[in-house]
């Protein structure tokens, strides 16, 4: 009996080495250790031996069984340990390599781009791009820009204040930065602002949150001719070099005189018409569309930054806005400005 426990031993711990697996370790646990296998059969028929072989045997038999227990113990933590590193080497993921399927990569968003291309147009003019802060001092959105203390543009349905100072502003124009601009430097002055501004407004036309791009030109001599010379370059080189511009008398606080300007329409090529008797959608059959706001800069506005050299008996110039958003959706034919802020991939992919 114990020449047979020690065979079951040696056949076992062969075994246990040789094994290539967990799996077929458990196999061995059960073939050697189960509730059927010999050891433990031998086990349960101790009570059959002699009184004198009893002692022996059993304990033979247990220590042979907690050996085999601890040697597939060990054996177990080893083949997991390296099915482990094999399943990792062979199931990682390379973060470098594309998606499957591969996604198309990024481009700027329609708006950026617009404005890019009317900050080119301009510096190509001899003009230099600056930026301002969106959320603005009263002084610099409204007093410096000639509004009023009434001014309809100061009530709290058009304008976003800040309920902590009734003083701040989030800024309802790019203007305040042609304050800001003079204050730092002294004419002649050609500057282009881009940025974001805001107003209580919200439709298919309308966005509390949407970008101007704003001109500010001051030196000596200079006029309205220039204004429209420069209004001319610009949406020609946007709308394309067969384009007509128009300025039509308006009203502005901060420039006098003011004016609106269109574009002649580039759908219809300023007919009004698509065809015989079929009216262009796109300027409503006029043959003109609006683009922004323009005009003189009012003598008013020069008189807060009369100390840094903008004496408007010897300096004067032209001032100009637009939405960028409208630009865009006149070039692309957008239907309705909030497109452009709903991160729809399905209609920013249209324009690559």
């Amino acid at each position: 009996m114990l020449k047979r426990i020690e065979q079951i031993k040696s056949e076992a711990e062969g075994a246990i080495a040789a094994a290539g697996s967990t799996a077929e370790l458990e196999e061995l646990r059960v073939r050697f250790l189960g509730r059927k296998a010999e050891l433990t059969m031998l086990l349960r028929g101790i009570a059959d031996l002699p009184q004198e072989e009893r002692g022996k045997v059993g304990s033979a038999a247990n220590r042979v069984r907690q050996q085999l227990e601890l040697k597939l113990e060990e054996c177990a933590a080893e083949l997991e340990a390296s099915e482990i590193s094999v399943s990792l080497a062979e199931g990682q993921v390379d973060v470098t390599l594309p998606g499957s399927p591969t996604h198309p990569a990024g481009h700027l968003h329609l708006i950026t781009r617009t404005t890019r291309q009317i900050e080119d147009v301009m510096i190509g003019l001899g003009y230099r791009v600056i930026e301002g802060p969106e959320v603005e001092h009263d002084y610099y959105n409204f007093t410096a820009l000639n509004h009023p203390p009434g001014h309809p543009a100061r009530m709290l349905q058009d304008t976003f204040y800040v309920q902590s100072d009734p003083e701040v502003l989030l800024r309802t124009h790019t203007s305040p930065v042609q304050i800001r601009a003079m204050e730092t430097q002294a004419p002649p002055i050609f500057v282009v602002v881009p940025g974001k501004v805001y107003r209580r407004d919200s439709d298919a036309t309308h966005s509390p949150m949407f970008h101007q791009v704003e001109g500010l030109a001051i030196g000596e001599g200079i006029t309205l001719a220039d204004l429209q010379g420069t209004l001319v370059e610009m949406l020609g080189a946007i709308f394309g070099g067969s384009r007509q511009v128009r300025m039509r008398p308006h009203f502005f606080p901060f420039t006098e005189p003011s004016v609106e300007f269109d574009v002649s329409c580039f759908l219809c090529d300023g007919s009004g018409q698509l065809a015989v008797g079929e009216r262009c959608n796109l300027c409503k059959g006029i043959g003109w569309i609006e683009v922004g706001g323009a005009g003189m800069v009012d003598p008013n506005v020069l008189g807060f930054v009369e100390a840094n050299g903008y004496d408007p008996e010897k300096v004067q110039g032209f001032a100009f806005g637009m939405g960028v958003e409208r630009i865009a959706m006149l070039r692309h034919g957008v239907p309705d400005l909030r497109r452009f802020f709903d991160n729809d991939v399905r209609v920013l992919g249209q324009f690559l």
